[in-house]
This record gives C-alpha cells, sequence and structure tokens, in this order.
C-alpha cells in the first residue's frame, strides 16, 4: 500500500462524520497528507491551493452539486483522480459522474475495503 500512502487527498463532504471516516481510513493506510473541505467553495480552493492526487467528492453540497464541482477540478486539472460519494445513488447519476469524469463512484455508507478496492484502480 506503500504506492497510495504517499498520495495527497482531498476529502469533501458537508457531513463531519464521514470526512472523519475517511482520514481515520486513509491514516490507517499511512497517508500522511490529507485535506478536507465541507463545501464546494472550500473544495475548489483547497484543490487549487494542494492539487491533490486523490479526491473523494460528495455529490450533494450545502452551496453547490459536487458534480459541477467534479467538472470543475477536471478543467483545473484534467487527469483528476475524483471518486463520487453519495448516500443516494441511481444509475443516471452514476453514469453521468462517470462520464464527466469521475474515476469511480462509493455509495454511502461504505467500508475501509471498498475504499481500497476504488483506490487500486489509481495505481492500475
Amino acid at each position: 500500500m506503500s504506492d497510495l500512502s504517499s498520495l495527497s487527498y482531498l476529502i469533501v463532504d458537508d457531513v463531519s462524520s464521514v470526512r472523519v471516516f475517511l482520514r481515520q481510513t486513509l491514516v490507517h493506510m499511512e497517508v500522511t497528507e490529507i485535506y478536507e473541505a465541507s463545501c464546494g467553495a472550500d473544495a475548489l480552493d483547497a484543490f487549487k491551493k494542494h492539487i491533490p492526487d486523490v479526491v473523494f467528492l460528495d455529490i450533494e453540497l450545502p452551496d453547490s452539486d459536487g458534480q459541477e464541482i467534479l467538472k470543475q477540478i477536471r478543467s483545473i486539472k484534467s487527469n483528476a483522480f475524483v471518486v463520487m460519494v453519495s448516500a443516494h445513488s441511481t444509475v443516471d447519476i452514476v453514469k453521468y459522474s462517470l462520464s464527466h469524469g469521475a474515476a469511480g463512484f462509493i455509495v454511502k455508507p461504505f467500508s475501509p475495503k471498498k475504499i481500497t478496492t476504488i483506490l487500486k484502480k489509481f495505481q492500475g
């Protein structure tokens, strides 16, 4: 897991317990560079400032739509590895996310194993 531990991560979710869970999972994987944001505006600021390798991005944010943030992130870094996160997944939402550049999609609640599985796509 050493390759994944050397990457930088941005966690974007308005629910603090989700951010904490993701942070703990990443820390358990020996990740040290983790940034967080609870809204779209802060997410874009953090992305521009740190240009993280991996972004976990909630679809439903209080000030914006995660799908729109995905587009903006991809306009800043076209090969950004963005994993969409949502409690509400429909086939249309997943298809839309993937067609607009998301590298993956995980549904809340999720497990550390699911996070690890999706991150392995980054390595491949």
